[in-house]
């Protein structure tokens, strides 16, 4: 018996290697997602950085399918986000920020989406990266997904979300503190 546990935050090897070969799959089964970029480029930055590698496990065993969805032309950094059709299901009912959740009295939701994200090692899509995302395919048909709000929003105590409703993309308010069963978040990876 193998008494040996991976130290928090990294996978063990047989962990690493299965989910190199999803993410891989998923890569190859999307080419239209991330044109110009080489699955061996990617393996290579996921290699070199195994606390990546532990944030996409995270976004995958939440239900988010993160894939490629191209690089950032300042920093080359590789792009991954949450394409699931719907937003992640490990990643519903949270109000917005660990500052919405502390305001509820009663009826708290059991975490915010910044506060998940950030424990992830990942971050919220903004309203641009939302709409990018939804050029890639049809996403949040039944759901919506908390997006990084803007520090004026949000000293007012609205946050913004986003889904896609009569082959529309919308982008909506509410308060902060506010969460649903049909809410969750979309996570952006960069390495």
């Amino acid at each position: 018996m193998n008494t040996k546990t991976s130290p928090p935050n990294v996978l063990s090897p047989e962990q690493g290697e299965a989910l190199l070969k999803t993410l891989k799959a998923r890569f190859e089964k999307n080419m239209r997602r991330h044109p110009g970029v080489a699955w061996a480029a990617v393996q290579a930055k996921l290699q070199d950085k195994p606390e990546k590698l532990w944030s996409l496990n995270e976004m995958e065993r939440t239900g988010g399918e993160p894939d490629v969805t191209g690089q950032d032309d300042q920093t080359g950094e590789i792009l991954f986000i949450d394409c699931s059709a719907e937003t992640p299901a490990g990643r519903r009912n949270l109000c917005y920020d660990g500052e919405a959740l502390q305001s509820r009295k009663e009826n708290k939701p059991q975490d915010s989406a910044l506060d998940v994200a950030a424990a992830m090692g990942i971050e919220l899509l903004s309203e641009e990266q939302y709409r990018a995302l939804q050029q890639l395919g049809e996403f949040d048909l039944k759901t919506s997904s908390w997006l990084k709000t803007p520090p004026a929003i949000r000293k007012l105590g609205g946050a913004i979300f986003g889904d896609r409703r009569y082959d529309h993309v919308f982008v909506y308010h509410n308060g902060a503190s506010s969460y649903y069963a049909v809410r969750g978040f979309r996570g952006l990876l960069r390495i």
